[in-house]
């Protein structure tokens, strides 16, 4: 069973890869056919949102199906840093820091280039140090996939000139440090895993349309964005707890 139904999961997987490049093409055409529009950011974020969407699922499924492989968790990894590294980094360099250049003599330097990368080598190397060795019950870093859907919310919850760019690049540069660091996260799936019953999920499931009906869906995204920045805060609170105690023993 196994061998065989390992082409579901890594469906998913390559789903998510194929979500990731498809966002990548979309900021790419920014400017080009959409001239003064940001639709194309709009649609490169709701499709890095999507992609988190088959992260999960693949997970569940490999799980569910008892199809687990060391293929199947390299693919992960490969179609995590180009949906969740490659995808935002370009995001935000063709949304804001394509302008970011310096005038050397009769040409100009974009370094904003540079600031782009620092989140796709963040999440390469937070990828290889999972795969290399992981605690089963936390995370080591930000996960890659929330970090990349905090940049993906970004265009489809504000205008691009709703925030400052003095708030905008230190958000990105520390969300992209935060993978790398070594603050533990919680696993979601871990706490819930054998919790739920098809009941409980049929109530959980008619919960949320009904809060989603109430608050609207064009509010959707700052639920999202709420829920996400409360698990960012979450584990830079517990590491300051924990410092906290050690320094009183």
């Amino acid at each position: 069973m196994k061998s065989k139904l390992s082409w579901i999961p890594n469906t998913l997987t390559l789903g998510n890869l194929t979500l990731g490049f498809v966002s990548i093409v979309l900021s790419s055409e920014a400017g080009r056919f959409f001239p003064e529009s940001n639709q194309p950011f709009l649609l490169s974020g709701i499709f890095i949102i999507l992609a988190a969407l088959f992260d999960g699922f693949d997970g569940m499924a490999a799980r569910a199906l008892n199809a687990t492989s060391e293929v199947g968790a390299e693919l992960d990894s490969l179609a995590d840093l180009t949906t969740f590294g490659i995808a935002p980094g370009y995001l935000m360099y063709k949304m804001i820091l394509f302008d970011f250049t310096l005038s050397i003599g009769d040409s100009n330097l974009t370094y904003g280039i540079l600031i782009a990368a620092i989140f796709p080598i963040c999440a390469a190397y937070r990828l290889a140090r999972f795969n290399a060795a992981h605690d089963p019950g936390s995370f080591t870093g930000l996960p890659s996939p929330v970090a990349g859907v905090i940049v993906g919310l970004f265009p489809v919850s504000f205008h691009l000139d709703q925030i400052p760019n003095y708030l905008t690049l230190p958000a990105f540069i520390v969300i992209a440090l935060l993978m790398v660091s070594t603050i533990k996260y919680s696993k979601p799936q871990v706490a819930m895993r054998g919790k739920f019953t098809k009941e409980r999920m049929i109530v959980i499931i008619l919960g949320l349309a009904i809060l989603f009906f109430f608050i609207g869906f064009h509010r959707i995204p700052w639920l999202l964005y709420g829920i996400i920045i409360f698990y960012v805060f979450s584990g830079i609170i517990s590491l300051i707890i924990h410092l906290i105690q050690d320094y009183k023993l």
